[in-house]
């Protein structure tokens, strides 16, 4: 229901203003609402992030401990799985924007994308954005690294539950209930690390536009 709600919401914030832009010829959005759209945006981005190692943790338990189950993912773990992910999100948010906001910026006032990204906002400052990127990359390299352990290290012993379940139907059923979930985490994190854990992948801004398409769009349809 978390999940469902993150990704209700993050589309929310990106795709009613995207939409707007495909029909209108004015595609103005002033500087708060910028700022706003990237705050929400990358809240919601990396909530999404970390529910999905989560639920990474919670097929683990499943599949290889089914007996453990109710013991092991309690409702009170449950509780301080999802606020310690929200709490981390708006933590993160706030250190991005609070930088951002205290880059000064020129007469170039043209985004070259349908989303305030951070990339976009600094490619307008005319001061210079070293902390704000070192912030951002630190940050995010740190958060893919926790979660992506986090996912292999469930995946892998669940993957070797599954392997030396007898029943073929058995194995079916465990990697038909994971597939959606590895779908959604390879392209989520494929994403995140080609836009914010490469140095040099924003070279092109065409493959800016079309990761933020899929992560903004894409993953919350799917």
């Amino acid at each position: 229901s978390h999940l469902s709600f993150v990704d209700f919401s993050y589309s929310t914030v990106v795709t009613p203003k995207l939409l707007e832009n495909l029909v209108v010829e004015d595609r103005t959005i002033s500087f708060t609402g910028c700022i706003m759209q990237f705050f929400f945006a990358c809240t919601f981005v990396v909530t999404e992030t970390f529910l999905l190692s989560v639920m990474a943790y919670d097929r683990f338990v499943a599949v290889c401990k089914p007996l453990h189950y109710t013991t092991a993912v309690s409702q009170k773990l449950c509780s301080l799985l999802v606020c310690g992910t929200y709490s981390w999100s708006i933590a993160c948010s706030f250190i991005y924007t609070y930088f951002l906001l205290t880059l000064s910026f020129c007469q170039n006032n043209v985004i070259n994308n349908f989303v305030c990204e951070h990339a976009d906002i600094v490619a307008l400052s005319c001061s210079h954005p070293y902390i704000s990127q070192e912030m951002v990359l630190v940050s995010a390299t740190f958060s893919e690294i926790s979660s992506l352990m986090i996912i292999l290290t469930s995946y892998v012993f669940t993957f070797i539950t599954v392997m030396r379940m007898p029943s073929t139907g058995g194995r079916h059923k465990a990697f038909s209930t994971c597939a959606s979930h590895l779908t959604a985490i390879t392209i989520l994190h494929g994403t995140i690390l080609f836009l914010y854990c490469v140095p040099d992948s924003k070279s092109s801004w065409l493959m800016v536009k079309v990761c933020s398409l899929f992560y903004t769009v894409v993953i919350p349809m799917l």
